[in-house]
């Protein structure tokens, strides 16, 4: 883009705006003129990865929102989300090593492929109730796509703001991409709203589907990352492409240099896994179809204002030092985990599944009862948002390298998909829902508990020079 202007000596004089520390030299290159200068920079990127993100996984999770994926029967639904995250858990693990070899934004733009293949499953059984193996057949062919696009866009989105911006930038992306399921989740509750049928009708899929296809387009107009330049001067870190053996043997180098990253595992497990008893066996069980998409417009809507206030209010809060943010992220997190959950366990001892199967009266939105109710799906929204704002943001308190990011990132999404491949599989099968429920809790405080540790260890005030790369 530019020549480099300067060499800057970090020790004792003036540092780029990140907090890049330590005895190590910094290249700086000078930021692009006229329209390359807004449409090269990183929030501008940031925005057009959430809007791809608003397309694909934003009409995917208003979809999952509605619970049973808008069927009035969710086992289908149910067991291609397990056959979906199964194949996302495997092919996770080493997503990390394909993005690093064709690239991050070739790997975004596959990624986005399974979406509209996946929601076009519903449209079909809708019409032909008798094909629902056509619906887990794609939604394994979703896990394959989208553990290439989260990836992507996991490595693109930590490696792109200095060290100061990383909370704002994720809170940006994450504001953005649950924009999708805010507009996804109107769509349906206005398409809905005078059904009596309690499952979403055609146009609502293919609306849907329309969407899902429009994202595969936008990484087109992105910005290749070898050619980014971070706002204070330093160089996006370039992906390596050295050969296949090497990058996956990078997973391995990876866990045997930061070990520390293991603590974050059960977190990266529980990450997903409390989707299955919000959607299907909380907001699917309980409530008519209007009033499951208005409580899915509110919960994702609400997941915007969480992820702006711990990214931007808390972990980029610029008068404290990163540990001080760090420690105070996690005790807001680990204290929403306790009130979500002693919450909904007041609810969730009220009904079973043997008695909402055969209750002809669910919950409506003119229902006295229908307020509190629609209150726990804000706060899911805060606590998920937070969740996942907080983790990515540990991930990149550990290194500013897109090849070692996108490994990280690779772990958090196979772990992830491993634990939401074995719930969503519980609830096609039956389990009760308390037996759903409890184990959510449980696993959502031990993740908190075992990342604490890694929190206290392993995050520093400033990344140091041997933790950029593998």
């Amino acid at each position: 883009m530019s020549d480099p202007a300067l060499e800057t000596e970090k020790v004792g004089g003036q540092t780029p705006s990140g907090e890049y520390e330590g005895s190590q030299r910094v290249e700086i290159f000078g930021r692009p003129t006229g329209w390359r200068r807004f449409y090269y920079h990183p929030t501008t990127q940031v925005a057009l990865l959430g809007f791809v993100c608003f397309m694909c996984p934003g009409m995917y999770n208003a979809l999952t929102g509605l619970g049973g994926g808008g069927q009035v029967n969710a086992t289908a639904q149910a067991n291609a989300s397990s056959a979906l995250y199964a194949t996302f858990a495997f092919f996770g693990f080493f997503s990390g090593t394909v993005s690093n070899v064709l690239g991050a934004r070739v790997t975004l733009t596959l990624g986005t492929l399974g979406y509209p293949l996946y929601i076009s499953s519903f449209l079909v059984v809708n019409i032909h109730p008798n094909v629902t193996a056509y619906v887990i057949a794609s939604g394994a062919v979703l896990g394959v796509s989208a553990a290439m696009l989260w990836t992507a866009q996991g490595s693109l989105m930590m490696a792109y703001p200095t060290e100061a911006q990383k909370g704002l930038y994720i809170g940006i992306f994450w504001a953005i991409f649950n924009l999708g399921g805010v507009v996804g989740s109107a769509v349906a509750f206005a398409e809905n709203f005078h059904s009596t049928a309690n499952g979403v009708s055609n146009g609502t899929y293919i609306g849907f589907v329309v969407l899902t296809v429009t994202g595969f387009f936008l990484p087109f107009v992105m910005v290749d990352p070898e050619k980014m330049t971070r706002t204070d001067g330093t160089r996006v870190v370039l992906s390596r492409h050295p050969s296949w053996k090497a990058e996956f043997l990078n997973l391995f180098v990876a866990l045997k240099d930061d070990p520390w990253v293991v603590l974050l595992f059960p977190m990266f497990f529980a990450s997903n896994y409390f989707y299955t008893w919000q959607f299907n066996d909380y907001n699917g069980a309980l409530f008519t179809i209007r009033a499951r998409s208005l409580n899915n417009f509110i919960y994702w809507f609400a997941q915007i204002f969480g992820s702006v206030f711990i990214g931007y209010c808390i972990l980029d809060k610029k008068s404290l030092r990163r540990r001080t943010r760090a420690f105070l992220g996690w005790v807001i997190v680990f204290f929403m985990v306790f009130v979500v959950h002693i919450w909904s366990y007041f609810y969730q001892k009220a009904y079973t599944r043997a008695s909402e199967a055969s209750n002809p009266n669910k919950i409506d939105i003119y229902d006295s009862s229908f307020p509190a109710h629609v209150w726990l799906m804000i706060f899911y929204g805060f606590l998920d948002s937070m969740w996942q704002t907080y983790a990515y943001w540990l991930m990149g308190a550990m290194s500013n390298d897109m090849a070692k990011l996108a490994v990280f990132t690779g772990f958090y999404k196979c772990l992830q998909s491993s634990g939401a491949a074995g719930v969503w599989r519980a609830d096609g099968v039956g389990l009760p829902y308390m037996n759903i429920f409890l184990s959510t809790w449980a696993l959502t405080a031990g993740g908190m508990l075992f990342a604490f540790p890694m929190v206290y260890f392993r995050v520093k005030d400033h990344t140091e020079l041997e933790d950029e790369t593998l």
